[in-house]
């Protein structure tokens, strides 16, 4: 029998204490051998001359490179370069396009032109656009007619002649310099021809852009070969941009040398002669289907295959047949819809049940986000109760009002949804008629839509005649449907803002912090802003012989046009015992041009860069005034503001961390004043027109002393009224003056505006608390 030596014994030792460090020491070990591999195979891969450039002063040795690496390595590395701008010159202010794809160059799909004459312009023209205008980008209308008056919401081009061929090389001629560079796609097509957009739009998101095509019902000519092929004009063809674009040049050659009576022949041999390309109906898997249809020919006895999957019908001989081709196919499209619904629904039925949750997580309804789910009290959505004559949410905060409008027939129609739904469940043994509401309960879950809980009184009628009254509550949701955008007329940022100050004596003293601010924010960095003060003096103010109120507003004035040479701020006295905002801005209005842009302001206003930006991107002249939500601070002794260390007294501080719900330092956003306002002055004159040709003479009197200038716009002007929340807009804690003047909803408002500006509720609270307290000692 052996022994194991001491050398044995010591390096069984040495072993047994590197053996958790072992798996270490080879990970080591291969990884450096591995590293050294790859660089012998970089090495030995050939001659690189950028690493025998670095390696080597001297220069490249290889004459056949293209790099020249007589460059320091210096050269390569980033540097910071200072921005300098002189100045000696004048400050331009950077415009940036509106949308990033203006700016990223990219493009609208598809573009539709539409031709048509003098006799169905007003007929087949106007059908086409109520059935189809709103699926597509831009739809224009081409006529020869000359000086052609276009109907209401329609584009119409007037070339000034009707024969076929010149009409279509003038369209064409149109759409490639109009919009080449803005489209991929163009579709042209008759006016008497109706057009499934829906599908007509997936047709031309599935085709590639980078490509000449020619697509449409492709059609022989007489006597040519079966290769030149013109598409029919009757049912529509699309040009991509990329054929227009070589089509160009060819079309005055095209215009003298080949004659055609019929505008699409015409286009066909243009291509085939100038560029080789003909007609095609079929492309990369895609079919353009069309459908002929019948004289006399009911489109809803229509159930063929090649009437059901047609994108464009023809001919349509009237406009009552271009709307009931609109129903039919309108109605097979929703019917396709419902039926995937209900297949996508036992779809997500079915693979619930492999799922962590079961049943239990199945969402109603299914396929729809499940309910929103609270965090905290503060974010319970509330149900708001409502009958069928009122409605106990009030926007004025009144316990109780009428249903009425769009409120009443919204409940309406969900009360006979839930009975349109329980007949059909339930017929043919039982069928219900509504006796009355009893309860109604809705609120909105922005996660789902709007949800209803009815509580319905029902009379059941069995098969055989029997009735009996039944209570049953039902719940119903109106769910979210796809977001759209809405189509809005263009606005600029390089629109001149004119400010309107009006001042009453009472704020003389405040005006030289507004002014300060104005000059800090707006003179400064030299926005295209001007300033008008509109000085109010009362019957016995400012008199012969009488100490001028306004005397330190009017040197503020004189001492900011002598710091900022070029600048004029206008002021304009006004003589008034009792002053009103419209009264105010008529004496305005009357001094600037129709399309003055006005920003209606208050002395406790600071309007800054951003806030003057979204004014002139949210007021649209003949479509929208916009009259922002200033953030009121709380009174400082109620709630003391947490001013930054240096801050000075006039600019106010920023809002608190939780303004909404009175944080120490906060205030709120003050829903009840509307003293600012941005507008056109065409938009005013307008609707103080309408004003006063609905109320004349002492009536209008009355009128103008109890309205603001958003009630005019409000009750007397078309426009959208766009009311919003403005950040930028922080306004001292400030008591309105409320004149006994006021109309009683006006008069209300402003009461209100000061109570629930004085502070938040926990400190309303703690002020209470602490005054009982010094009472009971």
């Amino acid at each position: 029998m052996r022994t194991a030596g001491p050398t044995t014994m010591r390096l069984s030792s040495l072993l047994a204490l590197l053996r958790p460090a072992l798996p270490l020491i080879l990970g080591l070990s291969l990884g450096c051998s591995l590293s050294l591999l790859r660089v012998s195979w970089i090495q030995g891969e050939g001659e690189d001359p950028c690493v025998e450039a670095v390696g080597e002063p001297g220069g490249l040795q290889n004459p056949d490179s293209r790099i020249g690496l007589d460059q320091s390595d210096e050269e390569f590395k980033p540097r910071i370069v200072p921005y300098y701008r002189d100045p000696n010159k004048p400050y331009k202010k950077v415009l940036r396009t509106r949308y990033i794809q203006t700016e990223l160059g990219s493009r609208e799909r598809l573009l539709v032109a539409v031709l048509t004459s003098r006799a169905t312009l007003s007929t087949l023209a106007v059908a086409v656009n109520r059935t189809v205008a709103h699926h597509f980008p831009r739809l224009l209308y081409f006529t020869g007619q000359r000086g052609a008056r276009a109907p209401a919401g329609m584009q119409v081009v007037s070339h000034g002649d009707e024969r076929p061929a010149w009409l279509m090389s003038e369209t064409l001629r149109h759409l490639h310099t109009h919009f080449g560079a803005d489209y991929d796609w163009f579709f042209i097509m008759q006016d008497d021809t109706y057009v499934q957009a829906p599908r007509l739009a997936a047709l031309a998101g599935h085709l590639s852009i980078n490509q000449d095509l020619y697509l449409g019902r492709a059609e022989e000519f007489i006597g040519a070969g079966e290769q030149a092929r013109y598409c029919h004009g009757g049912f529509g063809y699309l040009l991509s941009r990329s054929l227009l674009l070589r089509l160009r040049p060819h079309l005055d050659g095209c215009r003298g040398d080949i004659l055609s009576a019929r505008p699409d022949e015409w286009l066909g041999r243009c291509l085939i002669d100038s560029l080789g390309i003909g007609c095609v109906s079929q492309h990369q898997g895609q079919q353009y289907r069309s459908f002929e249809l019948a004289k006399n020919r009911d489109p809803e006895k229509e159930g063929s295959s090649a009437f059901l999957s047609a994108f464009a019908v023809h001919p349509v001989s009237e406009g009552t047949l271009m709307y009931r081709l609109h129903k039919r196919f309108s109605t097979l499209e929703l019917e396709q819809t419902y039926s995937e619904i209900e297949q996508l629904q036992a779809q997500i039925r079915n693979l619930t049940v492999l799922t962590p949750e079961g049943e239990a997580g199945l969402s109603w309804p299914v396929g729809l986000p499940a309910p929103f789910t609270p965090r905290s009290r503060f974010e319970v959505l509330g149900w708001d109760y409502f009958t069928e004559q009122h409605t106990f949410s009030c926007a004025d905060g009144a316990p109780k009002c009428p249903l009425q409008g769009a409120s009443r027939a919204d409940v309406g129609d969900a009360v006979e949804t839930a009975l349109e739904q329980l007949n059909r469940r339930y017929q043919p043994r039982l069928r219900f008629q509504k006796q009355r509401l009893l309860n109604g309960y809705r609120r909105f879950d922005p996660a789902r839509g709007m949800e209803y809980t009815l509580d319905l009184l029902l009379e059941a009628v069995t098969q055989r005649g029997h009735r009996r009254a039944l209570a049953r509550r039902v719940s119903l949701l109106r769910p979210l449907s796809r977001v759209e955008i809405l189509p809005m007329p263009y606005v600029t940022e390089a629109t001149r803002v004119q400010l309107v100050l009006p001042l009453l004596v009472a704020e003389a003293a405040l005006a030289p912090a507004f002014l300060e601010a104005f000059a800090a924010s707006v003179l400064e960095p030299r926005e295209h802003v001007l300033l008008t003060l509109l000085l109010v003096y009362g019957p016995q103010e400012g008199g012969r012989g009488a100490l001028d109120p306004f005397l330190g507003v009017k040197a503020a004035v004189a001492e900011l046009e002598r710091r900022y040479p070029g600048t004029r701020l206008a002021w304009l006295a006004v003589r008034a015992e009792a002053p009103s905002q419209v009264r105010l801005m008529d004496v305005v209005s009357k001094k600037h041009p129709v399309d003055t842009l006005f920003f209606l302001t208050t002395v406790w206003t600071r309007p800054g860069p951003e806030v003057l930006n979204r004014c002139r991107m949210n007021a649209i002249s003949g479509w929208q005034a916009f009259f922002p939500v200033h953030f009121q601070e709380f009174h400082p002794a109620l709630a003391p503001q947490k001013s930054p260390p240096g801050a000075g007294p006039d600019p106010p501080s920023p809002p608190g961390a939780d303004p909404a719900r009175g944080a120490p330092g906060g205030g709120r956003f003050d829903r009840q004043a509307s003293a600012e306002g941005c507008f056109y002055n065409a938009d005013y004159l307008a609707a103080r027109a309408r004003l006063a040709a609905e109320l004349a003479g002492q009536e209008e009197e009355e009128a103008l002393e109890g309205l603001e200038v958003m009630d005019v716009f409000l009750r007397f002007s078309g426009l959208h009224l766009f009311r919003a929340v403005e950040p930028g807009l922080v306004q001292k804690f400030s008591l309105r003056d409320c004149s006994p003047r006021l109309s009683e909803e006006l008069y209300h408002r402003c009461r209100l505006s000061n109570l629930e500006g004085l502070a938040g509720r926990a400190q309303l609270a703690m002020a209470l608390f602490e005054q009982e307290q010094g009472n009971s000692t």
